[in-house]
């Protein structure tokens, strides 16, 4: 019969491979805490990007209803066929539209975590702001179609920006001249207003009133500074008094002469200086 052959013993203590293998280790662990600490990532301004891309494209917050009372948990995968009502209740919309390889882009320097650089932020600024401007201007559409359904549109001048959409409106349509006090025929354009804002006003609404030129000199406003302010402030008191928007969305300010849209030497750039414009911004900016 065949014998079995003894094993020898180990020597005592570990492996020398161990001791090679460890020092192997320390020096890519070095290494990685080297780069590490060669990266310069602006916190700041992520935590801004990060915050901007919450409120654009909406996948942090309203994506949790989908947890336990969403439409897919709560009603079972087969209601696929409501899958456009899902996306919606996610926060997203079939009609976003953003740059994939921008955003794709982005997704790989989360995953890095410590590569996103200031190249890598501007363009996905870039990317925001571009939604931005798409939005509002869907948004303007709707406003400039609700002043036609009012019958404003020969008194409220619609624009857009990345920012915000502004409703343009004479002086002369609400107030007398050198005065801050509601005229009786402004309260009806600002009731209309006022429900428009209600229906589109979704982020903060800014009131701004602006004036000529022209020195002025009263028992109530000393200067064009303090008309501007007044008048915003009277357009601000009948919004918070007369509609339901939510009075801390709404703020006021007077630009006085500061900002004129046409020339102060003649009497037509005057009456167009002469203004109080309403800004719906929009809640990602």
């Amino acid at each position: 019969m065949a014998k079995k052959i003894k094993e020898e013993a180990p020597p005592p203590g570990s492996p020398a491979w161990m001791a090679t293998f460890s020092d192997l280790m320390n020096l890519l662990l070095c290494f990685f805490v080297l780069l590490f600490s060669m990266s310069s990532v602006d916190e700041a301004k992520y935590n801004e990007l990060v915050a901007a891309l919450n409120n654009t494209f909406s996948i942090f917050d309203a994506g949790a209803t989908a947890i336990g009372e969403g439409i897919l948990v709560s009603n079972g995968v087969s209601q696929l066929n409501e899958l456009d009502e899902y996306i919606n209740s996610t926060g997203k919309t079939a009609d976003s539209s953003v740059d994939g390889d921008k955003l794709e882009e982005f997704a790989r320097a989360l995953e890095s975590q410590d590569s996103i650089d200031e190249a890598t932020i501007q363009a996905m600024e870039e990317a925001i702001a571009q939604q931005n401007l798409m939005t509002n201007e869907e948004l303007a559409e709707m406003v400039e179609e609700a002043v036609q359904e009012s019958q404003l549109s020969d008194q409220i001048d619609v624009s857009f920006s990345a920012q915000y959409v502004q409703l343009t409106m004479k002086g002369a349509l609400l107030f007398d001249s050198g005065s801050a006090e509601l005229r009786s025929g402004a309260t009806d354009v600002l009731d209309k207003v006022g429900t428009i804002l209600e229906k589109y006003g979704r982020g903060t609404i800014e009131i701004e009133g602006h004036t000529d030129n022209v020195p002025i000199k009263s028992a109530k406003n000393a200067d064009n500074e303090e008309l501007s302010s007044a008048r915003a402030r009277s357009v601000f008191y009948y919004l918070t008094e007369h509609t339901a928007l939510d009075p801390t969305l709404l703020k006021h300010a007077g630009m006085g002469q500061r900002v004129p849209i046409a020339d102060n030497s003649t009497e037509e750039g005057r009456s167009k200086n002469r203004r109080v414009e309403i800004r719906i911004y929009n809640p990602s900016t």
